[in-house]
């Protein structure tokens, strides 16, 4: 696999509990050139963190950029053509950060790990 996208959960579940990730995700992983991260995943995990929705990320919240990129790991940004795609995909789900992270996908044709089967109207995903 050539490079996949983490979906938000992915991402904090292979940091502090990869026993959360399944086999095909832990495999998609290590199999990838390139494991990237939308950048609104940061913004999700520190939201998530203030409103006590996630406290086991408050501690390592600060360097989770920084952890991601020395594991080689990417941080794919947000410009205008993703945030178009966000708005404007025929998808019903209206979680902004799920499309922003579809919208990524399918810019950059990632394969999206997640275990949230929602993704599956519109991209491909393994989990």
């Amino acid at each position: 696999m050539a490079a996949v996208l983490l979906d938000t959960h992915a991402l904090v579940w292979g940091q502090l509990g990869p026993h959360r990730l399944s086999l095909r995700a832990k495999n998609a992983i290590a199999d990838a050139d390139v494991v990237w991260v939308s950048a609104i995943s940061f913004f999700e995990i520190a939201q998530k963190a203030r409103l006590g929705k996630w406290p086991e990320v408050a501690s390592v919240l600060d360097g989770l950029p920084a952890l991601h990129e020395t594991q080689g790991g990417r941080v794919a940004p947000l410009d205008a053509e993703i945030c178009l795609s966000a708005g404007s995909l025929p998808w019903p789900h209206r979680d902004p950060f799920d499309r922003l992270i579809a919208a990524t996908a399918l810019r950059r044709q990632l394969t999206l790990v997640s275990a949230d089967s929602v993704f599956d109207e519109v991209l491909k995903r393994v989990w």
